[in-house]
This record gives structure tokens, sequence and C-alpha cells, in this order.
């Protein structure tokens, strides 16, 4: 399949090192992005630049989207991609979004003969840059077959898995997501809960942790925050609010997620996290807050 020639709009740290991935397998690149130091960079390696997405929509017959947020790729989506999709073409989207807004966007796009596969990865840049991501994917078997080839470039053997019809990439992008978010809140809350009382987080890693199991990731955690890396601790705050859409539109109940949800709402967002998104600073709100119970 190389020599179909592919669109990728969104050249960020993921999208840029995956788009590099598929120029490494072959693969034509017309590329765009926000960003002109971004699109020259792509550009110097190999990828052929366009100065919009509505021309790498125009020109692709399969594109590729990689936008930092569940918001930003539905404006791109509404702006863009569906005002010139055409009959035939395939979108592959390999962002994090909330499921219902990847159905209505799938929903908009097939009523135009053309179809949407959610394709979020997991792996960062270095998964991007190597083709190990894991990529939960979403959509019409059909559609998902005739670009599977391209989704085996990014992804790591095994771990390029159909999940569902359209939107279920993205639930299980959520798993994923929650699945790490709400571990590391819970063991920085149990951290939080002997350092208010003026231990050192070192001497809880020391009787707490271990090397094996969940003793290991909590030791791990204690040492970065000791380290005074903290603010590196994320719990997925920005795209929380993108899994409870799901929950709420399916009737779960989601009490953590809720609860962490709620527990930044009022915080200030004075943090990037490892996406450039304002988020909480967890470990500071923990440790500086007084109880409302």
């Amino acid at each position: 399949m190389p020599d179909t020639p592919l669109g990728f709009i969104g050249l960020g740290a993921m999208g840029g090192a995956m788009a590099r991935t598929l120029l490494r397998a072959g693969y034509s690149v017309l590329g765009y992005d926000l960003n002109a130091d971004r699109l020259a960079e792509s550009e110097a390696a190999g990828i052929v630049a366009t100065d919009s997405a509505a021309d790498v929509v125009a020109r692709r017959d399969i594109v590729l989207t990689s936008v930092r947020s569940s918001e930003a790729w539905v404006e791109l989506a509404e702006a863009d991609l569906v005002p010139h999709a055409r009959p035939g073409q395939v979108f592959i989207d390999l962002g994090t979004v909330a499921p219902p807004q990847t159905r209505r966007i799938a929903a908009q796009l097939s009523r135009k003969g053309a179809a949407l596969v959610d394709a979020p990865v997991s792996g960062g840049p270095h998964g991007s840059a190597t083709g190990t991501l894991r990529i939960f994917v979403g959509g019409d078997p059909e559609a998902v077959e005739h670009v599977k080839p391209i989704l085996d470039v990014l992804g790591e053997p095994g771990r390029v898995v159909y999940c569902g019809p359209s939107g279920a990439g993205q639930v299980v992008k959520g798993c994923n997501q929650l699945a790490m978010g709400l571990a590391d809140a819970a063991y920085m809350e149990a951290l939080s809960f002997g350092a208010r009382q003026g231990i050192d987080p070192l001497t809880i890693a020391q009787g707490v942790g271990g090397d094996e199991g969940w003793r290991g990731h909590f030791s791990a955690l204690a040492k970065h925050i000791a380290s005074g890396h903290a603010d590196e601790c994320y719990v997925k705050y920005p795209e929380l609010a993108y899994f409870l859409e799901e929950a709420d539109e399916k009737g779960l109940p989601m009490p953590l997620t809720r609860a962490l949800h709620a527990f930044g709402l009022d915080a200030a967002k004075d943090n990037l996290d490892n996406m450039g998104r304002p988020t909480i600073a967890l470990w500071r709100g923990l440790m500086e807050r007084e109880s409302d119970g």
C-alpha cells in the first residue's frame, strides 16, 4: 500500500513523528500544521507541505489527523474535513476525542460517502517515531481493513486492535487513559496523606513501596515527587471530560473519574501536560488545599 499517497494534518510531537515513520515505510505524505515551524521541520524531513487543511483533504483520498484535543479535532472536522469530504474518502483520527463527538462526525462523513476510522494511539513520541504504538481502532470494518496496512506501520504488532464500530476506539483509549490517570491520582493522594503530616515521601516509599507490582510504581512516583518533579506527574486531567461526556450519554456512574474531575474544576490550570495542554498540578492541590468536608 505504500504507493497510496497520504495526507496528514497535525505535525506536532506525535503527528510529526508518525508522519516521518510513514515516510520511512515508503509512503508519500502531504502535510499541514498550524505551526509554521513544525511544518517547516516536517518539510525538511521529506513531507510535502501545503498551506491549509482543506488542501490536504482536497488532494488525498486517505487523510490522517493528529491534533492535541477533542475540541481542536471537532473544530477541524467541522471546518475542513466534513465540508470537503467526498465519496470513498477515509479519514483516520489518531488523537483522543470524546466518543460522542467521534460518532457524530462519523455520521456526517458517512452521509457524504466518506468514512471515519477512530484510531487513537498510546505510546508517546518514542512510540510514534519507532512504529511501536498501541492503536485502538473503531469504525466500519471495511474501512478499517482498507487502512490497516497504514496502522500496522505505526503500531506494535499485535497492538493494533479493532475494538468495534465508530467510537469504540475512543472508548478503549478512555480505558487506557483512566487506568493510568486514576492510578497515579490514587497514589498521589495516598502519599499526600502522609506528606501533609510531615512525613517525607521517601520515608513513605521506604515503608510502603518496593520492587514488585503496585509497590514498584508507588515507589517510582514518590521518588519523582521527592526529586522536585511533582508537576510532571500528570493524571490525564484535560481528557477526563471526554470520557465523562460518554459516561453521561450512556448512564455510567464513574465515581472516581467524577471526583477527580470535580477536584480540579476550581483549580488553576497553570501547569502544562506532556501534550502541552493546560492542566492542574494535582500534587500541589493535594498539599495546599484544605478539606471542605
